[in-house]
């Protein structure tokens, strides 16, 4: 056989955990020894990184070697095993047909020389392959079992990928401030905000995705529906029991989350809103819904009657000048002792709400006691910050757990937020101002206006409450 003049070498390593390609460059090296002993001379260099033989995925520098053989560009190959080209035995019988059409029999390893062209080389290649093969299930078995292993012990997968948003690298310490994103996007789905206005809103926060990545609603989605967040295991979709990890969601937050999620009446490709009260006013003479529409190039809801409608037809409203009302009026009831009032009213009826009371008075007390200890000098400036960090933390938590109880869930991120919201309210999206509304408000009653009056009177209004 007359020596190759234009060999290739390939190689390729299934994992690179370290990422700095050193295995490939081992098996490189030790092939241009091989080709410089030998005397060839080497046309390219074929390398597939971080790319498994047995996985079936497509491999391109393999691949591309095959093209290159298959139309005569190279006339041999130098691999550092034979593992290294295959581990499926389809994939050796596809190789030894392109070498075959293509005339080549130096097929050489740094283990032995195998001619495919003869019965006895490719005999042996067979057997390789067939052990590699059955090495990789093995691998492959015993991989699985360990996971599993672990995930039964409730600790936390340690492969590759990227880190769950809302911990550190080591996937068990939670990253306070992406915890605190997390709950608050949470609380807002539950208040009826969009995936896609939540998606814009930690974009322009910069708030990313632990690849960098900016926001989808998907990825949103699969994110809140993870057991992870609830301090549960999974393995392969299913829930294995308590994590090693602690939850940032607390209890209640996330059976919420998968209940408003995955419900099949829950429409995915709705427009975008341009109403405010959509779905919340009702006619005052028949008890109707009224419908939002466009009336006249004038935003208007109405009360309407004909087939397919239940109303009297007798009642509407200008859309704008009454969501101004009814927004000044949320906005204006989350900083008042009523929405108090009724809170109080809801603890004393529900259970187990007296200790947690006491837990939120205890911390508040602690809290003045601790700047109190500050201003007195008895602590420095940093004794404070993490004191009052901790007691905070635990406050919030308490609280969390205490609005639950009054079934006040969807309000915790905005009472006593009502001078703030005002402030912020013409920069937020439809959306997150119809989150706010409906947290407070169940509906709105439209009464008739006067004859003779050409503006919205504010009495027309009659907001009922949620809270």
């Amino acid at each position: 056989m007359a020596e190759p003049r234009a060999v290739a070498i390939y190689a390729r390593i299934s994992q690179d955990r370290e990422g700095d390609g050193l295995g490939v460059l081992r098996q490189l090296t030790d092939c241009q020894a091989e080709a410089a002993r030998r005397g060839w001379t080497v046309a390219e260099e074929y390398v597939d990184d971080d790319i498994s033989a047995y996985s079936g995925k497509m491999r391109p520098g393999y691949q591309q070697m095959l093209k290159d053989l298959h139309c005569g560009a190279r006339d041999g190959v130098i691999v550092w095993h034979l593992d290294r080209l295959h581990r499926r035995p389809i994939e050796l019988e596809e190789f030894v047909q392109v070498c075959s059409s293509a005339g080549i029999n130096h097929v050489v390893t740094l283990h032995g020389d195998f001619n495919l062209g003869s019965g006895d080389g490719l005999l042996v290649a067979r057997l390789l392959a067939a052990v590699a093969a059955n090495e990789s299930d093995s691998k492959r078995r015993r991989g699985r079992r360990k996971a599993l292993e672990v995930a039964q012990t409730g600790k936390p997968h340690r492969g590759g990928g990227f880190r769950p948003f809302g911990y550190k690298a080591d996937r068990v310490t939670i990253d306070n401030a992406e915890a605190r994103a997390l709950l608050d996007i949470a609380q807002r789905v539950l208040a009826g905000e969009s995936l896609p206005s939540l998606c814009q809103s930690l974009d322009g926060l910069g708030v990313r995705t632990t690849g960098g990545n900016t926001w989808r609603p998907q990825v949103l989605r699969t994110m809140l529906l993870n057991p992870r967040y609830q301090g549960l295991r999974t393995y392969k979709g299913e829930v294995l029991g308590p994590a090693q990890w602690p939850a940032i969601f607390p209890d209640g937050v996330g059976q919420r989350l998968h209940t408003l999620l995955t419900d099949p009446k829950r429409r995915t490709n709705r427009t975008a809103r341009r109403y405010l009260l959509s779905g919340m006013c009702r006619c005052s003479k028949c008890d109707s819904k009224m419908f939002s529409m466009m009336h006249y190039e004038t935003r208007r809801y109405l009360c309407r009657s004909g087939p397919g409608f239940n109303g009297c037809g007798s009642m509407s409203i200008t859309a704008q000048p009454i969501e101004e009302i009814i927004a000044e009026a949320v906005l204006f009831r989350l900083d008042t002792p009523q929405l108090e009032a009724v809170l109080n009213g809801r603890a004393l009826q529900a259970p187990h709400t007296t200790a947690l009371q006491a837990a939120v008075d205890a911390d508040v007390a602690q809290l003045e006691e601790l700047a109190q200890l500050y201003a007195d000098r008895a602590i420095t400036a940093a004794e404070w910050v993490q004191a009052r960090r901790t007691i905070e933390e635990r406050l919030s938590q308490a609280r969390r757990r205490l609005v639950s109880a009054m079934g006040a869930q969807d309000a915790f991120h905005y009472i006593g937020q009502g001078s703030v919201l005002r402030g912020q309210w013409p920069t937020l999206n439809l959306d997150r101002q119809r989150a706010v509304v409906k947290a407070v408000l169940e509906y709105v009653v439209i009464h008739p206006g006067k004859m003779g009056i050409h503006w919205v009177d504010p009495q027309r209004a009659e907001p009922i409450w949620r809270l």
